[in-house]
């Protein structure tokens, strides 16, 4: 959790939160309002490093869904856990609308976070001015990301992603495309070639992400000729029309001085030395990564995104200038398309993982941190469970109007209506989920309205933040402005004027010291030793 304190208390004091006394909330309270003092002393320092973590798809149900999955875990009710990104002192919300939708997609919704400017469904890093699928219209409307900024002022730049390193959310650090699906080059129709527009994956090896320091993700098959078989699936080939390989034209690109590393597995990723190591590229599917349940599972062996994101900051931070690294947990959106509600959590677990291995690496002085989401999902928790009933189980008090239970966790619309439609032409009823393994990896929950694919949700998601002028974030915000509050940090663009103002602060925004920490920790330990005394002797 980051508070030795409260770790203090959970070990010694709670012999589980349903029998909490009321001078226990309170002091729960109290020391959460020294916290909130502790934070009018704010971290105006320049952002020297900036970690900026998106779970795709991330909305606030399913953080409190994985919230409570974390605890039960680990054994407890669940409802009282703290997630790694709750612990972070700063708390906004972000709007993501596009222009031109009410609910956004992570394309459009991306460019917003990371290129600092509002545009329309499915386009990558250009303005409004772009219209979709049109590539004329597009060839002078591009917008610069903040990781292109943090290279130009000489920081290193990664990009860690579960998905396909050209899918949405990582295409908006390096692309500029009206259309987020032509992520390889047969996928653009040939007229629009004609007027100039280049696949993602091209632009990454030869444009926008040619100089970045780290690649990590999933979608070999879009940098493989359609000729190359894949090295890790048969039956699987690469999708390139153009004649080109573009692992090893990213390859010919490195620098000559520098060492490069080039990585398909788990085998040769863990023997990649980031000390030594000035670029890494790793393609570890040929389409998306494995959910983290799953990664078992797989025929090579993938890394999990805790260990991409210890490698990439190992090897970003030998830069004295800073570094700039962008993390995806990509497949929580993915899972709730298809209503499967067990991976999105679970990938919500492995991400927070993630975060946390990325602050024992940095330090809130210098390092901005951001979590935050592209969009939420139409997952929703309801039915007046009991306190600890399983996150992905059976409502445990309740039942529906026709006398049949349910789990707490539905969706309003997607492939999980399909089942309840068959059942009710069938039998006039939903389906009984009696008896039913509600919490394997394969169980959909129901849904209401009949879809292919579960639809985002239009509501706004949290932005949690820590480090240099994450005070910044601190009400309701539009999603682009989280760019520009990065740009202003870190002294990016034509965000500088302000920069030989700023003084380094050695204090940590947001712990107490070490000394009083001590104290507390004693404090909950000689209370825990009297009450267990007292218990014994009478």
């Amino acid at each position: 959790m980051g508070d030795l304190s409260l770790l203090c208390l959970f070990i010694f004091l709670v012999p589980g939160f349903l029998s909490q006394s009321a001078d226990e909330w309170i002091e729960q309270a109290e020391e959460a309002l020294q916290k909130a003092l502790h934070l009018q002393t704010l971290n105006t320092n320049e952002a020297k490093n900036v970690l900026m973590f998106i779970g795709d798809g991330m909305g606030i149900a399913t953080v409190t869904s994985a919230r409570i999955l974390k605890g039960q875990l680990q054994g407890n009710t669940g409802e009282e856990t703290v997630l790694n990104m709750e612990s972070l002192p700063h708390v906004a919300l972000s709007k993501t609308y596009n222009t031109d939708s009410q609910v956004g997609d992570s394309a459009g919704t991306a460019t917003a976070f990371l290129c600092g400017v509002k545009t329309k469904v499915g386009v990558l890093g250009v303005h409004n001015g772009a219209i979709k699928g049109d590539c004329h219209s597009s060839l002078n409307a591009s917008v610069d990301s903040v990781l292109k900024l943090a290279l130009d002022a000489g920081k290193s730049v990664g990009v860690v992603t579960t998905t396909r390193i050209t899918h949405a959310t990582p295409a908006a650090a390096y692309a500029h495309t009206p259309n987020r699906e032509w992520e390889s080059n047969n996928k653009i129709p040939i007229e629009e070639r004609l007027h100039g527009c280049r696949d993602i994956a091209l632009q990454l090896v030869e444009d926008g992400g040619r100089d970045f320091q780290v690649l990590l993700g999933g979608g070999r098959r879009d940098f493989l000729r359609i000729t190359q078989r894949d090295p890790e699936h048969d039956m699987k080939f690469g999708s390139r029309t153009d004649g080109l390989d573009l692992i090893e034209e990213w390859k010919k690109n490195r620098p000559y001085s520098s060492k490069s590393s080039y990585v398909w597995n788990k085998k040769d990723f863990d023997k990649v030395n980031p000390e030594t190591t000035d670029y890494l590229l790793g393609l570890f599917e040929h389409d998306h990564m494995q959910y983290d349940a799953n990664r078992e599972e797989d025929i090579a062996g993938e890394p999990s995104l805790s260990e991409m994101v210890e490698k990439a900051i190992k090897m970003l931070k030998k830069n004295k200038n800073g570094f700039f690294l962008l993390v995806e947990g990509g497949r929580i959106d993915h899972s709730h398309h298809l209503n499967i509600a067990y991976h999105a959590l679970k990938d919500t677990l492995a991400f927070d993982d993630a975060l946390a291995t990325a602050m024992s690496l940095t330090n809130s002085i210098d390092t901005l941190t951001i979590v935050t989401a592209d969009h939420s999902h139409v997952n929703t928790i309801a039915g007046y469970p009991s306190r600890g009933n399983p996150i992905l189980g059976i409502n445990d008090k309740k039942k529906g109007l026709d006398d049949l239970p349910y789990t707490t966790i539905m969706y309003t619309n997607g492939p999980g209506a399909k089942a309840v439609i068959a059942s009710l032409n069938e039998t006039g009823q939903r389906p009984n989920v009696t008896g039913v393994d509600t919490e394997a990896k394969t169980y959909v929950q129901q849904a209401l309205v009949p879809k292919k694919d579960e639809t985002h949700g239009g509501e706004d998601v949290t932005i949690y933040a820590d480090g240099p002028m994450a005070h910044l974030f601190h009400g309701v915000h539009e999603q682009h402005y989280i760019a520009h509050v990065i740009k202003y940090a870190s002294c990016l663009g034509n965000s500088t004027e302000h920069c030989n103002k700023v003084h380094l602060d050695t204090r940590s925004s947001y712990s107490d010291s070490s000394g009083a920490e001590t104290a507390k920790c004693l404090k909950y330990f000689i209370l825990f030793m009297t009450i267990s005394f007292h218990q014994l002797y009478t």
